[in-house]
């Protein structure tokens, strides 16, 4: 069967329901790395670090900070390869965050 690569984006949220465990997260990570099903992933700054960049007119704006407006921020993501996005689901639905923020997943596309 014929894989598919996904974008999980990990959100903080402002009303978990649980307080995160960082030995959680790492059992989820070291039992995908085992599977095969995570290809990589990693830990984000908070959006303070970030910079967004937009041209217009010609002109450069660089602005300091994250683009969103926001309680919830991206701060990880991992990329899966699966089946389908059924079993993206199910793995997603596995990560501790989905109890202590929000999970995001987007199949890549190609370029053609």
């Amino acid at each position: 069967m014929t894989t598919v690569k996904y974008m999980m984006f990990v959100m903080t949220d402002p009303e978990p329901d649980t307080v995160p465990d960082e030995s959680d997260v790492e059992r989820w990570v070291d039992d995908l790395d085992a599977s095969g099903k995570r290809i990589i992933g990693e830990v984000l700054e908070p959006p303070t670090s970030a910079r967004v960049i937009r041209i217009r007119d010609g002109e450069r704006s660089v602005a300091e900070g994250g683009g969103a407006d926001s309680t919830a921020w991206i701060c990880g993501f991992d990329i899966l390869e699966c089946e389908s996005i059924d079993e993206a689901v199910e793995i997603a639905s596995r990560h501790p965050m989905a109890r202590n923020g929000r999970l995001e997943i987007r199949p890549f596309t190609t370029w053609e």
